[in-house]
């Protein structure tokens, strides 16, 4: 009997890596859901779901990602990102694991070394703040647990900045990216694999170490680094690349200025190798180039 991998928000960039990723392992049933097909905020529909699929994991990775757009939609904000997660946990059966995505917005960003899953959470915006609900929620009901927070998520699905720097680099003969705000990329299909890995590796050992996990790729940029790589790897020559402080890019919502992830936790406990951003986004950048 294969054991059953629920993915919800399977449509998003980290959702699609999982299904592309899905074939490589012939072991696991894999079952993606978006919210047309199973709605988190519906505990009804959820304990039905559940009653009629024994799932064996979750991997959760539904969310409002609007950061924004959440500083004026609080209750839809915090219905999918905290009631939502408190609706899995209590929804799934017991010997059903989770695997939730948090982020790197529950930090305040006020720090200048990598981010330990120990460290004070302190979020400043209505995104970081209900994702940190969700996190809270989640290991007050179903404490056996695994919450990954992950950072500046791209891939070659979804809209995220790679994409977005693309297509106005053809466009635009001038960009202007923030150059003081600190952190590490996280290719969607490195995390998928991480994901995963930890997946087969509780299988073989039949332990879930539970907790709080931070996954990024390896090293530190900022955003105008970021573009400027993106930029040169995909060989675009007719778009300059202009570095501008914070102040000068009106955005509702506070970001973190610092929130580059220590990742020798996941590390140490799974033996995940984490690949170096600028390799990672070397590849998905190829790809996107052969598409």
């Amino acid at each position: 009997m294969k054991k059953k991998i629920l993915l919800t928000g399977a449509n998003g960039q980290l959702g699609s890596e999982l299904q592309q990723l899905a074939p490589a392992y012939p072991q696991f049933q894999f079952l993606p859901t978006d919210v047309a097909t199973l709605n988190l905020c519906d505990k009804m529909e959820l304990t039905s779901f559940f009653d009629k699929h024994p799932i064996n994991y979750v991997v959760n990775c539904a969310a409002y990602t609007a950061v924004d757009k959440a500083e004026n939609e609080v209750e839809i904000c915090y219905g999918i990102n905290r009631d939502a997660v408190q609706n899995l946990a209590e929804a799934t059966q017991k010997q059903t694991r989770i695997i939730h995505i948090s982020t790197d917005y529950v930090f305040d960003g006020a720090g200048s070394t990598p981010l330990k899953e120990s460290d004070p959470t302190n979020p400043q915006s209505v995104y970081g703040k209900s994702k940190l609900a969700g996190e809270q929620a989640l290991m007050k009901t179903k404490p056996e647990s695994i919450i990954i927070r992950t950072a500046w998520l791209y891939s070659s699905f979804g809209s995220n900045f790679v994409k977005t720097m693309l297509r106005l680099a053809t466009e635009r003969s001038e960009l202007n990216v923030v150059c003081d705000q600190y952190g590490a990329p996280t290719y969607a299909a490195d995390l998928a694999q991480a994901i995963l890995s930890m997946i087969v590796r509780a299988e073989e050992t039949g332990s879930f170490p539970a907790g709080i996990y931070h996954y990024s790729n390896a090293g530190i940029t900022n955003w105008f680094e970021f573009a400027q790589k993106i930029l040169q790897l995909a060989g675009v020559t007719t778009c300059a690349v202009h570095p501008i402080p914070t102040d000068r890019y009106p955005s509702v919502a506070l970001r973190p200025e610092y929130s580059v992830l220590d990742k020798s936790k996941i590390v140490e406990r799974f033996g995940i190798v984490v690949p170096a951003w600028e390799e990672s986004l070397r590849r998905c950048i190829r790809l996107l180039n052969s598409i």
